[in-house]
């Protein structure tokens, strides 16, 4: 058994805050990725007011040895009631910047491409100045349904790489490394003034050199955002994590990314796809795009 590091231990969250965030999604009804997939900075974010909400699930239709999200379970009916929750959650906790996400859907034709534009839309009417991020499957290259997800206009659109190409096969069994490169380069292809981003998770035995080759296919498809974070066994029956990361490579990687172009690299230990998603307000403060502009 690998012991973790001290730099991977997190503070304790005040559970007061914590438990305000879980009232509410139990009173909608709304599951999370943070409780679903045992997302270590859980405690932060709850008592930081914000969550990455999980829709159509929690069950997965795919069952990536890394991840917790169950994928035993049927796949339940979309239900038409849940973009409403899923708004009046936002309005309820102030977000200013929302991360919407879903497990893998492929029993549907579109992926779950119409209920994540019924969120957005939800979103956008009762709160119009909270700013959308959709981390989305790789919808199995349907890539009409991934325009009807842009045709929506949300400000982020997420697809997680996860890790290098030599060990998909192992990690990510039923993905592809190529179709999620073309789902973000399409992405830029069909709503320039999207920001794309994707991530990356370390510490199952990929080598520094294949690290950097990623990230330079993610700059060749114009990714503008990357996470990269230390992989961490959720439990026994999950891929062991091969190596500890340490914080001083995760700062190198972030200099790397910066030199390659992205607009934002968001790299330590605890970094996760949607972990402190919200200042990418920041971000588009400083490299405003506009509906219709080609970047």
């Amino acid at each position: 058994m690998v012991v973790k590091p001290e730099w991977l231990r997190v503070k304790a969250p005040q559970w007061e805050r914590v438990g305000n965030v879980k009232e509410t999604l139990r009173d909608l009804a709304l599951n999370t990725v943070c409780e679903e997939a045992s997302c270590p900075n859980i405690g932060e974010c709850f008592n930081a007011g914000t969550a990455t909400f999980l829709i159509m699930g929690p069950a997965c239709t795919r069952a990536c040895p890394y991840c917790d999200i169950d994928f035993e379970k049927k796949p339940q009916a979309l239900d038409p009631t849940e973009p409403t929750r899923l708004a009046g959650a936002v309005k309820r906790l102030g977000l200013n910047h929302v991360v919407i996400t879903s497990v893998n859907r492929d029993d549907l034709p579109d992926g779950g491409a119409s209920q994540f534009v019924s969120c957005i839309e939800a979103v956008r009417t009762i709160s119009p100045q909270t700013t959308i991020e959709v981390l989305i499957p790789d919808l199995c290259g349907n890539w009409g349904a991934l325009a009807t997800i842009l045709g929506a206009n949300p400000e982020v659109i997420n697809h997680n790489t996860e890790t290098v190409p030599r060990l998909y096969r192992r990690v990510r069994p039923q993905g592809d490394y190529q179709r999620s490169l073309e789902l973000l380069k399409r992405s830029r292809e069909i709503a320039p003034w999207v920001y794309t981003k994707s991530g990356l998770m370390v510490g199952l035995g990929e080598t520094d050199a294949e690290i950097r080759s990623v990230m330079q296919d993610l700059r060749a498809v114009s990714c503008d955002i990357l996470t990269i974070g230390q992989y961490l066994q959720p439990s026994p029956k999950h891929l062991n994590v091969d190596n500890f990361i340490t914080p001083t490579q995760f700062d190198t990687w972030r200099e790397l990314g910066e030199s390659l172009g992205f607009l934002q690299v968001v790299s330590s230990p605890l970094t996760r796809s949607s972990y402190h998603a919200e200042q990418v307000r920041e971000l588009m403060r400083r490299y405003p795009r506009q509906i219709g502009s080609r970047c």
